[in-house]
């Protein structure tokens, strides 16, 4: 991967974690999965928030940043009508915003151990 691509990777992250910390998403993490060889993105970006309506805003403030700040729009959103796990797909990286239940069920953070994790502040 190119240094340039990798910096536009990591800028989309920087501007999704904000997204986040802008609504108070609790336990904001990211998982880098560039060197999983099974992975199907570069990153996951993982949280959760405290109500279904959080997680709605959560999602709500991840694609207004990504799109007033770089011009990205998510390639697929899915979940938004049960407020308990909202998927934004942008390819290179995938955002998961959960409900605390649904999080500590699938345990994203576990299944995909091999990557490199970084805890954001909230």
């Amino acid at each position: 991967m190119s240094k340039n691509k990798a910096d536009e990777l990591e800028a989309m992250v920087a501007v999704a974690v904000h997204g986040l910390q802008e609504k108070k998403g609790i336990n904001i993490t990211t998982l880098d999965l560039r060197g999983v060889a099974s992975a199907f993105t570069d990153f996951f970006v993982i949280c959760h928030g405290s109500s279904s309506r959080q997680v709605d805003a959560l999602a709500d403030s991840v694609e207004d940043e990504l799109r007033k700040t770089l011009g990205e729009k998510p390639k697929h959103r899915e979940g938004s009508e049960n407020g308990e796990w909202v998927l934004l797909d942008y390819y290179n990286i995938v955002i998961h915003i959960f409900s605390e239940e649904k999080r500590d069920f699938y345990a994203l953070e576990e299944l995909w151990g091999d990557g490199k994790l970084t805890k954001h502040e909230d």
